[in-house]
């Protein structure tokens, strides 16, 4: 498939007409739902719980920004200068779950909020996997769009989408939304939704980047170009319901607004990450990973293998581009690479980077295609140690070992 064809409508792929196996896929998400969930409530049992409803496989998926979320759905956002704060999570999804908390009659209840941030979270990681499935099944030749679906559910990081009280599955499922109305042409609601994807996380304006270079190359397409100076050429023909998607830029504007308005610093968010603790501050010693290569020389093993992996999680995605380019354009390129730009700089040490790797689904689905030109022994390692990797941090995750 040439880049003309990528930046078409966006249902270029097989000519054939395929019935996209939508249960098989729902089928496959929950059973590896329960896999994870018995080995939570496995490790919470043995543990001692964290959580508030005293219920192992509930509780055992309740560590680490789950508090957070929890904390700002049930007391809203603080901000303390040089301490770790709430308003470095971005608003989208504890305002959700603070919604459904009050429409059930559930406030002020701890373990009704984290039932219901749960819940929220899982249900967006379901729905995040059916649309990547219906998205690459009609892009990508029947193979490679399994394996693609394959990959997702197979990548160590996705555990976050299966019960976590975490805005990744939120976040995943607003960006290909917002990208499959703009292959629609549906620029307004594009705009929308890609809002609200930009307002989920902090790497969310890959979003608003990738839709804009996306509108663009449509417009090329429209005149039968298909390589970036075409892209560029196109901008004279951008008419007003064309820019609807900029709308996507709003998400962080209204954000820095509150922020500014309540706190007095539009850019508080930033500085917040820069607290001890966190101590992801921007200049040379994170961007070029003292912390991380301290680690690896002086750290335990499991924290420079946990590391390592990460690493090479941000290395796939950004080897994955150019294949990226040629299935699907420069639009889903774009976002691709501003996605996993900001763990690669904005990290001391790829602590998270995993998690940030997830939200690059146009490199997981081209990780599928690549699989599918292999022999089917690669696809078999690869897909099992993929899985068994999942399995270990999943365990480690509900140990209160943090893993991403």
């Amino acid at each position: 498939m040439g880049q003309g064809r990528a930046a078409g409508a966006g249902t270029t792929g097989t000519p054939e007409v395929r019935r996209y196996p939508w249960t098989l896929v729902l089928a496959a998400f929950i059973g590896v739902t329960l896999v994870l969930t018995a080995v939570v409530a496995r490790v919470d049992a043995t543990t001692g719980t964290t959580g508030a409803t005293g219920v192992h496989w509930i509780d055992g998926w309740f560590h680490f920004d789950s508090g957070w979320y929890w904390a700002i759905t049930q007391n809203g956002y603080f901000y303390s200068p040089g301490q770790q704060s709430s308003i470095a999570f971005f608003p989208v999804f504890p305002l959700a779950t603070r919604g459904l908390v009050q429409v059930f009659g559930l406030a002020g209840t701890d373990a009704g909020t984290q039932v219901v941030g749960q819940l929220l979270a899982l249900l967006s990681g379901l729905g995040a996997v059916l649309l990547f499935g219906r998205w690459v099944w009609d892009r990508l030749p029947s193979r490679s769009a399994a394996l693609a679906i394959a990959v997702v559910l197979a990548y160590p990081y996705t555990l976050f989408l299966h019960g976590a009280m975490y805005a990744d599955g939120m976040f995943l499922l607003l960006a290909l939304c917002a990208f499959m109305l703009l292959d629609r042409r549906w620029f307004l609601a594009a705009g929308v939704v890609g809002a609200l994807a930009v307002a989920s996380r902090p790497f969310g304006v890959a979003v608003a980047v990738g839709l804009t270079v996306r509108t663009l190359e449509l417009l090329a397409a429209d005149d039968g170009g298909d390589g970036w100076r075409d892209i560029v050429r196109a901008v004279r023909r951008v008419r007003l319901r064309h820019t609807a998607v900029l709308l996507s830029f709003g998400g962080l504007v209204a954000w820095m607004v509150y922020l500014g308005t309540t706190f007095g610093d539009p850019l508080a968010f930033v500085k917040a990450e820069s607290a001890p603790g966190w101590d992801q501050g921007v200049g040379p010693h994170t961007w070029f990973k003292v912390a991380f290569f301290g680690a690896l020389v002086h750290g335990h093993w499991r924290m420079g293998a946990n590391l390592g992996l990460q690493a090479l999680a941000c290395l796939l995605v950004v080897l994955l581009i150019p294949r990226v380019v040629r299935r699907f354009g420069w639009g889903y390129a774009a976002y691709t690479a501003v996605v996993i730009a900001i763990p690669i700089l904005g990290t001391k040490d790829f602590m998270g980077a995993g998690r940030y790797a997830l939200a690059a689904f146009p490199a997981l689905a081209v990780g599928g295609d690549w699989l599918a030109a292999r022999p089917r022994w690669v696809t078999v390692v690869a897909l099992s140690f993929m899985t068994v990797v999942m399995i270990i941090l999943t365990w480690y995750f509900a140990s209160d070992r943090e893993v991403s």
